[in-house]
């Protein structure tokens, strides 16, 4: 509830009929008496930015563990690097960009420790209790876990919003098995959330390759053998030419980023038109994501994530970081379930009322990188203070 008409007299006059439109919101799950007349989607983007596990982000995993390096991007940075690509992408499509960026946003709260070493652990550490992975978590913390407002658990975020964090990265509608019934799995969400995707692998690629070059694990004369990155490095050479190697470094990926935008727009404008998509029935009952770059540069960005899985992911170091997280979770997990009362008191109380398993796996799940090398310490480490 609200002011009468409040999303209407904000709603942007341009948008694409096949766009998201706050004033066509579903709602929230529960009734509230609104402060002001934002539009229903800025509101929820407020409503992520102000809450707990946003901040956390700022101390969780990209791929560099966070004291290695300031450097480095964290899952802060990435996720502000998503928004920023997603908002761009969604003006050019003239869809719902608070929408867009809502999703971007939220997209991964419930990211792990440790990045995707800590989420693959946890998954298999709760194979026998429902197991664990981000997308769902996130709509468990925008729907449970955050506690800020008197009335109602979570955030009370409106439905198309919820609806994109738990099928932003789904492309089989048809036979998904982690959407709830209550998102309708058999559709295709909004187009504001198929953007997330790729814009997600848009930001990690390039600034994947900036943090790898940045830490010696990967190497220029490399990266020339890809085919999308020595294309764009040359168009860069043509027009800065003696460009010293650290600003070629850059201009390269952000004339990359600026390459994929473009591509990832202009074919999904060819796809909308070609599939007579003419507003947003059409786009949740048609069978794909229509938000897709050209078969050439799927081509090639796969080739590039190809060489980054096997050069940056898989590097030697990393591989010992990755041994550290798998044991340091395990260790935090097996331990909070056999002496419960190590946890928090108010996690001890929430294991009275859920499956102990899965608030040990909340609980762990919130963690940052530093607390949770830190609470292994705690316990592990008979000098340690507790």
């Amino acid at each position: 509830m609200g002011p009468k008409g409040s999303a209407d007299s904000w709603e942007r006059p341009d948008l694409a009929p096949y766009a998201a439109r706050s004033s066509a919101s579903r709602g929230r799950k529960y009734p509230e008496v609104l402060k002001d007349d934002r539009p229903h989607f800025e509101r929820d983007r407020d409503r992520i930015i102000h809450c707990t596990a946003f901040r956390r982000l700022e101390y969780k995993t990209q791929v560099f563990v966070n004291h290695e390096g300031d450097y480095y991007r964290t899952r802060l940075t990435h996720t502000l690097e998503v928004a920023q690509i997603s908002k761009g992408i969604a003006r050019r499509l003239k869809l719902n960009e608070d929408l867009a960026e809502s999703i971007a946003l939220g997209h991964d709260l419930g990211h792990t420790p440790f990045g995707h070493t800590g989420e693959e652990t946890l998954d298999q550490l709760m194979q026998d209790f429902g197991g664990f992975e981000h997308n769902r978590q996130s709509l468990r913390i925008v729907e449970v876990l955050e506690e800020r407002y008197p009335n109602f658990p979570g955030l009370n975020l409106t439905w198309e919003t919820r609806e994109g964090l738990i099928k932003r990265s789904g492309r089989d509608f048809q036979t998904s098995s982690r959407v709830p019934e209550e998102y309708e799995p058999h559709l295709a969400p909004t187009l504001e959330a198929q953007i997330i995707e790729l814009a997600d692998e848009i930001a990690y690629n390039n600034h994947d390759i900036d943090d790898g070059l940045e830490a010696g694990y990967l190497h220029r004369e490399d990266l020339m053998d890809l085919e999308l990155w020595r294309e764009v490095n040359e168009k860069v050479r043509r027009k800065y030419p003696g460009l010293d190697p650290k600003r070629e470094k850059y201009q390269t990926i952000s004339h990359l980023i600026g390459h994929l935008i473009l591509d990832l727009v202009e074919n999904t404008l060819s796809l909308i038109e070609e599939n007579r998509i003419k507003d947003l029935y059409d786009v949740r009952h048609f069978r794909q994501h229509l938000v897709r770059f050209s078969p050439e540069t799927e081509r090639k960005n796969l080739r590039l994530k190809e060489f980054l899985h096997q050069r940056l992911y898989r590097h030697y170091k990393v591989e010992r970081m990755r041994l550290k997280a798998r044991r340091t979770i395990r260790r935090l997990f097996e331990t909070y379930l056999e002496n419960p009362t190590l946890l928090p008191d108010k996690y001890q109380r929430r294991a009275q009322q859920e499956p102990p398993e899965r608030v040990v796996c909340d609980y762990i799940a919130g963690m940052t990188d530093r607390y949770a090398l830190e609470e292994f310490k705690r316990l592990f480490d008979p000098e340690e203070r507790v």
